[in-house]
C-alpha cells in the first residue's frame, strides 16, 4: 500500500468516476483502475461497485474511506515537517534527564538558548541512567543532567560538576521535625518516609535509605516513582520524604531540612566532547549560572 494508490481511491471515491478521476490526477485512466485493482488487491476486498453508467462505493470502501484520508494526511505533514526542516535548517538539541525534576531549570535557559540560536528544537527526555550512556554513544542525547555516579562507569566521555547540593528531609511545616536546623539519620526512624525507586538517584542517597530501612518493615516506607509524587504524598500527610536539593519542591506547606552528616552530592552533566559543539557548551554555561541561582 502506497500513498499513490490512496490518492487514487480518495479521488475516485470523491469524483465517482474513473475518467475525471484520472483527469485531476493528470493520468491515464487505465492508470487510475491498475492502482484501485492493486488496493483492492492488498486489501482482499472490493472498494468500488462499477455498472457500465455508474461508480459507487461498496461498504468495505466507504469504512476505508475515512482511514484512507488520515494516512494521506499524516503523509502530508511528514513532508511538510520536513521541508520546512531543510528550509530553517532546524537545529535539534536533545537533553535527557534522569527525573522531571532537573528539567525544571530548563526554562530560561532555554529561553536564552533561543535568542542565541533561532533555530533550535530543544527535545527533553526523562531517560532511565541505565541507558543513557548508550543514547550518549549513539548521539540519540546531546547531554545527560544527572548526579556524578548515575551514569554507567564505562561511559566514555566528559562529567562535568555545575554544582554541589545537600540530601534533605521533606515535611510538613507543621511536623515536630520543622523545627529542627537539622536532622540526624536516628531523628527519622520512627517516620514513615517516602522515597524514590531504589533504582535512580546516586549511590549516597541509596546508602542512605538502606541504612535508615535497616530493621524496618514495609509498613515503614513507601516507594515512589519521583520526587513530585513524593512531594505530593508529604503534603497529604502519608509521610515525610528524603530527597536531593535538585528536587527541593516549591510549595509553602513544605519545608526542607538538611540531613546531618552526609557529603553533598555533585550535580552536573554528561556528554561526549564539547568540540565543534558550541551550541552545548552556551548550553552548559548557562546551566551553571542558573545552578548558582538556586
Amino acid at each position: 500500500m502506497n500513498t499513490f494508490q490512496l490518492t487514487c481511491f480518495v479521488t475516485v471515491s470523491q469524483t465517482l468516476n474513473f475518467a475525471r478521476a484520472a483527469e485531476e490526477l493528470n493520468i491515464t485512466q487505465p492508470a487510475v483502475t491498475h492502482q484501485i485493482h492493486s488496493l483492492e488487491s492488498e486489501l482482499d476486498t472490493k472498494l468500488f461497485r462499477r455498472t457500465t453508467r455508474t461508480v459507487e462505493l461498496t461498504t468495505d470502501g466507504f469504512l476505508f474511506l475515512d482511514d484512507a484520508k488520515k494516512m494521506l494526511a499524516i503523509s502530508d505533514r511528514a513532508k511538510a515537517r520536513l521541508i520546512n526542516h531543510e528550509q530553517h535548517d532546524e537545529q535539534i538539541f536533545s537533553i535527557g534527564s534522569y527525573n522531571y525534576a532537573a528539567l525544571l531549570l530548563l526554562p530560561d535557559i532555554l529561553r536564552s538558548m533561543r535568542a542565541d540560536y533561532p533555530n533550535i528544537h530543544p527535545r527533553l527526555q526523562i531517560v532511565p541512567p541505565s541507558i543513557s550512556n548508550r543514547l550518549l554513544d549513539e548521539d540519540q542525547i546531546d547531554v545527560f543532567l544527572g548526579f556524578q555516579d548515575i551514569v554507567n562507569p564505562k561511559f566514555n566521555g566528559v562529567y562535568k560538576e555545575l554544582q554541589k547540593v545537600p540530601i534533605l528531609c521533606i515535611c510538613l511545616k507543621d511536623h515536630p521535625l520543622a523545627k529542627q536546623k537539622s536532622v540526624h539519620i536516628n531523628d527519622l526512624r520512627q517516620e514513615i518516609l517516602l522515597l524514590e525507586s531504589p533504582f535512580i538517584g546516586p549511590s549516597n542517597l541509596s546508602e542512605l535509605r538502606s541504612s535508615i530501612l535497616k530493621e524496618r518493615t514495609a509498613s515503614d516506607f513507601r516507594i515512589c516513582d519521583s520526587p513530585e509524587a513524593a512531594a505530593i504524598l508529604v503534603k497529604a500527610g502519608y509521610g515525610i520524604a528524603i530527597q536531593t536539593g535538585l528536587s527541593i519542591p516549591t510549595d509553602d506547606s513544605l519545608t526542607c531540612i538538611p540531613v546531618e552528616g552526609l557529603p553533598m552530592l555533585s550535580v552536573g552533566a554528561y556528554y561526549k566532547t564539547l568540540k565543534g559543539n558550541p551550541m552545548l557548551k552556551r548550553f552548559l554555561e548557562l546551566l551553571k549560572q542558573q545552578l548558582c541561582k538556586k
